[in-house]
Formats: structure tokens, sequence, C-alpha cells
């Protein structure tokens, strides 16, 4: 081959080289640009939840289909060279407007799905704990009810569930059951009574922490003012002390169930068949009689000194407290006084 077609050749080559390159340019610059370009979502935004067994190429044509991901065979193309296919987590996500395939694909990757909060008050009883749960749509609804044998079997070896549950907010993604929340729950329970128990003020009552628990439901029921959670332990305690019932209605109330029409009667009170009627029955009642939280378990191994074995209710949420019976009674008298005097002096009474 002369010199002059050698020349030929080469610039053909060279010039066959430049178009490549600039055609591989072209091509990047439009990957890139599918690549970099928004997603066609909704102003508002959507959800996409992705499933146990989905993989990243269902999803994306499930987007496409939808008419979200223009190009979804890029997608999984990318994340395969890079080796992120088989990484994506399931779980719902919130697709943002603005977002593209490169931040899809991390989102994905990252596991960042949606997170829902459910809030158990304190003082509330299992059942409407229950009630709550099984109100969370997002919740995967499992237990049958208070009796259910799966909730037996996460108190075991206790035989009953009631009080067991730390009553706070618990965060989850859907997919979690309303089993899920009691098992953590139950699990903080056990975390905050264990060191509340190490931490206990000595010689108290209480054979265990399981009894202390009772104490400290009891001690939940009886107050919402905070400040007074420890002056109640203290009576509580020092009546145990003594050998004096508690003689607190909202354990007779517990023991009533459904049968409780909100009036607590005579018959109540003077009714020994109710295990949990403090009236009749020395000591602790059996149970818990609901969710204490950590400051009402707090209250009831740190109670508060003094020698008040009575308290009674002034009708804004506080009490008075007294040492002997007399003190007592004139206090009973006095605040029952009044709230026949307002009764009477709310309009439509009289």
């Amino acid at each position: 081959m002369s010199p002059k077609v050698r020349g030929k050749a080469a610039r053909v080559l060279q010039l066959l080289a430049l178009l490549s390159v600039v055609a591989m340019a072209l091509v990047a610059g439009v990957v890139e640009q599918r690549w970099r370009a928004p997603l066609l979502l909704p102003e508002q935004g959507m959800v996409l939840l992705v499933q146990s067994g989905d993989s990243l190429r269902s999803v994306a044509s499930r987007l496409h289909d939808k008419g979200v991901l223009a190009h979804p065979e890029l997608l999984v193309a990318w994340a395969r060279f890079h080796g992120l296919d088989a990484r994506i987590r399931r779980g719902e996500y919130r697709l943002a407007p603005g977002l593209n395939a490169r931040s899809l694909l991390e989102l994905l990757v990252s596991g960042q799905v949606i997170q829902y909060q459910v809030t158990l008050p304190e003082g509330i009883a299992l059942g409407r704990a229950l009630e709550i749960l099984q109100a969370e749509s997002a919740l995967e609804q499992v237990l049958s009810g208070v009796d259910d044998s799966r909730l037996l079997q996460l108190v075991a070896p206790r035989e009953a569930p009631e009080g067991l549950f730390l009553p706070e907010s618990y965060r989850f993604e859907r997919g979690a059951s309303d089993l899920d929340i009691l098992g953590r729950a139950h699990q903080a329970l056990l975390n905050a009574l264990g060191s509340e128990w190490e931490r206990r003020a000595p010689d108290l009552p209480y054979a265990n922490p399981y009894e202390a628990l009772i104490m400290a439901s009891i001690i939940e029921r009886e107050t919402g003012v905070p400040e007074e959670r420890e002056e109640i332990a203290g009576v509580f305690v020092r009546r145990l002390r003594l050998g004096m019932r508690l003689q607190t209605d909202p354990t007779i109330i517990y023991g009533l169930g459904e049968a409780f029409d909100g009036n607590l009667r005579r018959q109540h009170l003077r009714d020994i068949g109710n295990l949990y009627n403090t009236y009749r029955h020395d000591g602790l009642p059996p149970t818990p009689i609901a969710l204490p939280g950590r400051a009402a378990i707090h209250a009831a191994l740190q109670p508060a000194a003094g020698d008040a074995l009575y308290f009674v209710a002034r009708g804004d949420g506080t009490h008075e407290f007294n040492a002997t019976l007399e003190g007592h009674e004139r206090a009973v008298r006095k605040y029952q006084l009044k709230r026949r005097q307002d009764y009477r002096s709310t309009p439509g009474t009289q």
C-alpha cells in the first residue's frame, strides 16, 4: 500500500473514531438527560408500596404503567450495572415532585420508608389499647382480643397481660402488626420497671417488681396530677405497711368491667366476690388495673415520705391528704357539700 493510500485510510479511521466519540457523547447526553429528568408525578406526589418479593424491574414497570417513569429499562440497567438492583428495600415510599430516576433509586436503596406513629396514653386498660391499635389502618390486625394466645405467650410466665405494656408513642412502618407494637411496648415496660426496681427506695412492701407494677397502675388511675403521684404512693405504701386495706375505687371499677355504668354504688363496695375490691380484700389486687407510665412506676418505687393515710378528691383534679380518719371525714364532708352546692348552682339542675 502506497503512502498516499495509507494516509487516506488513516484519515478515514480517525474520522470514524471521531464520529464514534461524537455518537457516544450524544448517547451519553441523552441517557444523562433521561436519568436526571423529573419523574412525571402529580403535584401532591404519590405513595409507592414495595412489597416483599418485588424486584426493581416490577417496581419500575408499575411506575411506567402509571405514567410516572418514562424509561424503566434505563433505571433497571443502571441499577444492575452498579449492583443496586437487588438492594431495594420493601416498604412505603413517598415520591415527591422533583424526584428523578437517580434519586428514586437512591430512595429505594436507602429504605427511608414512610413512618407512622401510634400513641398509647397512660392509664388506659389493655382493652382500650387494643382498640387504639385496631383503629390504625397502617397496622396489620392479628390479635383477637386481650385473651389472644399470642398475647399471653408474649407476657409469659404471667397469666394476665394487663399492665404489662408501656404506654408511649411508637413509630412503625406499614406491614407491622398490633402484636409487633405490643411486643415493643412489653419490652419497654420490662426495661423501665427493671431500671426503677434497681433504684427503689428501701423497705418497700413489695415482694417483687410485679407488685410494684400493680401499685403503679393504681397510682396512675388515682390522679392525673403529676405532682401528686409520689404523695399518693406514700399513702398506699403506709397503708400496706400498717395492714390497712387500700380502699381505692379504681380497683373496684376495674373488677366490675363492662358491668360498671359510671356509678359506683354501696353494693359494689360490699361485694366480696370482686377480687379487685380493695375495700373487702387485703393487700394489692391480683393484677395491674391499667397501663402505668414511667412516672407512675417511679412514684411506686420512690414514694414520698409523710404521715398521710387518707386522701379525698377536691373536685378540681387534686386531692386533700390527711393523717387521721377524723381529718379525712371532715374533708369528705367539705368536698361532698361543695359538690352538692356546685350542682345546685348549675343552670337547669334546680
